[in-house]
């Protein structure tokens, strides 16, 4: 059986692309450059379905959660405060699997950041 062998990309509907990409490239640091393309760190990608009526997303209207691995939550939450974006006050640990903090763009999307055990 053919598998699929990552995540080729992740694309988001925007009121104003060319903002909402200088929120990403500017408060999580995520700059693909001319062409798109961004060179992750290799590690671990989860692939979870939740229930339809998860509030797990924030609004109800928000199908999907972008999930990035980060090294260290709390600079990166006190970063994203210091730049003022709408980050969660609550931080959430699992034993064996990590911490998860969240923060919402500009445009509504609620994120889920995560630095693994």
């Amino acid at each position: 059986m053919e598998r699929v062998l990552g995540i080729g990309g992740y694309f988001i509907r925007a009121a104003d692309p060319a903002a909402l990409g200088a929120w990403y490239r500017d408060c999580l640091g995520l700059d693909p450059g001319e062409e798109g393309g961004w060179q992750q760190e290799a590690g671990t990608t989860l692939f979870a379905p939740f229930e339809a009526d998860t509030g797990y997303f924030g609004s109800p209207a928000q199908q999907t959660m972008l999930n990035f691995r980060v090294r260290d939550l709390d600079a990166m939450l006190a970063q994203l405060r210091a730049r003022g974006a709408d980050v969660a006050d609550e931080v959430e640990d699992m034993p064996g699997i990590g911490r998860f903090g969240w923060v919402t763009d500009p445009e509504g999307h609620r994120i889920e950041l995560w630095q693994p055990a």
